[in-house]
């Protein structure tokens, strides 16, 4: 079978993996049985023409945000997908004048229209993972936990997080230099939740490009040498960092958080955390510790990032926790 055609498999555990071409997503709802299969089927139909409706229009895609509105009538995508990844990244070219693309929030975005086939009576609450790019249905009373994983190259739960329903927020993601993604910055991971998936990718680029600093240990290279078909064109992305004095860590987590606070005040994200060798800041200003004995071989399919974990019910609608 090609990469590149629509393929689908239930997990052991009862979830969906749906794969197709960069897309890859595990899929998961609670509920009354079939209310869940009924949302799985309209889930698994509208996703086979979503991978072949975003390259009609990747020349756009991969252009950068216009900064003012001169001639965005003309640039808005077409597809719905499309038209999120604009929504969610079109704020940080028009109101800070940063450089970014649509493609900064595609899988947020693509995990965010799917999952609202979830949205029908009897499914409690269902959850698509995009390659960490995560977003949520949850009826009122419910929640969703989540572990993350801060170094994929020596993966361990470094933190738990909780969202509940009251909370408002729907999205959750995680961007930094390790990840499937170029980035401009030095974390090795910043997670943020917000309204939806989109708006949480397009931020958690953001803030993963800020967390940032000058120093010799740190390797970049041309984005383009790397990937012929990047939307960051010559711009140096990084590709190692090597053992930072403490002092240089710290300022490059202020810097990240600086960006985040900002952020949050404008209502663009939930609350983000965000881990540089070891260390950490988050936009909460009480960190609770967190224990679990979940063992880090059981972290979900193909997945980066972020692993499901047991319900612990929360009495916040909703937390960052470091785990000790």
């Amino acid at each position: 079978m090609s990469a590149w055609q629509a393929a689908r498999a239930r997990l052991a555990d009862g979830r969906w993996h749906f794969h197709q071409g960069p897309i890859d997503l595990i899929i998961g709802a609670d509920g009354d049985p079939a209310a869940c299969e009924a949302a799985h089927e309209a889930c698994w139909a509208a996703f086979q023409p979503v991978l072949q409706t975003l390259v009609g229009e990747l020349r756009l895609l991969r252009s950068a945000c216009p900064t003012d509105s001169d001639g965005e009538r003309d640039r808005v995508p077409a597809g719905s997908v499309a038209r999120r990844m604009w929504r969610a990244c079109l704020p940080y070219a028009r109101r800070h004048g940063l450089f970014i693309t649509p493609m900064a929030a595609v899988a947020g975005s693509v995990a965010d229209e799917l999952i609202a086939c979830y949205r029908r009576p009897g499914v409690r609450r269902a959850f698509i993972n995009n390659g960490g790019d995560i977003a949520l249905h949850l009826e009122p009373g419910e929640h969703w936990r989540a572990g993350v994983v801060g170094n994929v190259d020596l993966p361990s739960l470094d933190a738990a997080l909780v969202i509940e329903a009251s909370s408002g927020l729907r999205g959750m993601a995680t961007s930094g230099w390790r990840g499937r993604s170029f980035s401009l910055g030095i974390a090795d991971s910043v997670t943020v939740l917000a309204c939806d998936a989109a708006s949480a990718d397009a931020a958690a680029t953001i803030i993963a490009n800020h967390v940032d600093i000058d120093h010799p240990a740190i390797e970049r290279r041309p984005a383009c040498d790397l990937r012929d078909d990047t939307d960051l064109g010559d711009r140096p992305v990084t590709v190692a960092v090597g053992t930072l004095p403490r002092a240089s860590i710290d300022a490059a987590l202020d810097c990240g958080l600086a960006c985040a606070m900002a952020l949050r005040e404008q209502g663009l994200i939930g609350q983000a955390l965000m881990g540089l060798a070891g260390h950490w800041r988050s936009t909460e200003a009480t960190l609770r510790p967190w224990q679990t004995d979940r063992p880090v071989s059981a972290l979900t399919h193909r997945q980066v990032w972020s692993v499901s974990l047991p319900d612990v019910p929360s009495a916040q609608p909703c937390s960052l926790e470091p785990i000790a």
